[in-house]
């Protein structure tokens, strides 16, 4: 949707509250933050064939057609889907994926802004606030929309062919097993991340865990020094807030 010139002056107006609190080019170039040992992985392509883009829990939303994309586009291309994780420890956890991210060039992210459909209501938003995304399955995805015309499609003729059965359990289950036995590192046995190519597509359509399961994330556009946009982060865990207080307590226990 095309946003009005109110609402665009408007968002110029709190651009600052919509900018990530956080650094995020650290997710991915640092080895460690707040005591937590980081990795970056490549889990494969994702297909941008329109532009225009969507961030939606697959097993629930994405099926959904009245869903608007970003109201800014991305530069149409295949990408490399990185992860950047972070490593289980002593604690018990298990790997958790932090954030999510797809570069569109080489240059070097100076900002990050939430990515925004273009009718959100902007007036009351405040410092710390942002309105992202929903996940009930526990799984996220970066999606075209032209993409998702495609998962839509095969998703109907899986149902119709299959009306008594589950699609997770019945179809993904497998696909997210078979990832964890051909990329065990950090995955749990059941599978944390697919490459899925959408069957009579072209089209690779990556799924992965979201951090911390259920609730709501943010989505920031990455801006070059030039003010174009270079990348699109999916944020899970907010890795200083979610583990200083544990970095600070393991110091003075040291101490």
């Amino acid at each position: 949707m095309k946003p009005t010139e109110e609402w665009l002056s408007l968002r110029q107006q709190k651009r600052e509250v919509l900018a990530s609190p956080v650094n995020l080019n650290h997710y991915f170039s640092l080895p460690e933050l707040v005591g937590k040992q980081l990795e970056v992985i490549d889990i494969g392509p994702c297909s941008i064939p329109s532009g225009q883009i969507l961030v939606r829990d697959p097993l629930c939303y994405l099926t959904q057609n009245d869903g608007q994309p970003y109201f800014q586009t991305a530069p149409v291309g295949t990408y490399r889907t990185e992860v950047c994780v972070i490593k289980r420890d002593e604690s018990g956890d298990c790997d958790r994926y932090a954030a999510v991210r797809l570069r569109f060039s080489d240059a070097e992210a100076v900002r990050f802004e939430e990515a925004l459909v273009g009718n959100e209501q902007l007036q009351g938003l405040e410092e710390g606030e942002f309105f992202g995304f929903n996940v009930d399955a526990g799984l996220a995805c970066i999606c075209d929309k032209q993409v998702q015309q495609a998962y839509i499609e095969f998703e109907q003729s899986w149902r119709q062919h299959n009306p008594d059965k589950n699609i997770y359990d019945d179809y993904f289950a497998a696909l997210f097993a078979d990832s964890y036995k051909q990329h065990p590192q950090y995955q749990r046995s059941g599978g944390d991340w697919i490459n899925w190519k959408i069957p009579n597509s072209d089209y690779h359509l990556p799924f992965f865990q979201s951090g911390f399961g259920d609730g709501a994330y943010p989505v920031y556009w990455g801006y070059d020094a030039a003010g174009q946009i270079c990348q699109i982060v999916v944020q899970f865990i907010d890795i200083e807030l979610a583990y200083e207080d544990e970095d600070e307590e393991e110091y003075e226990d040291e101490n």
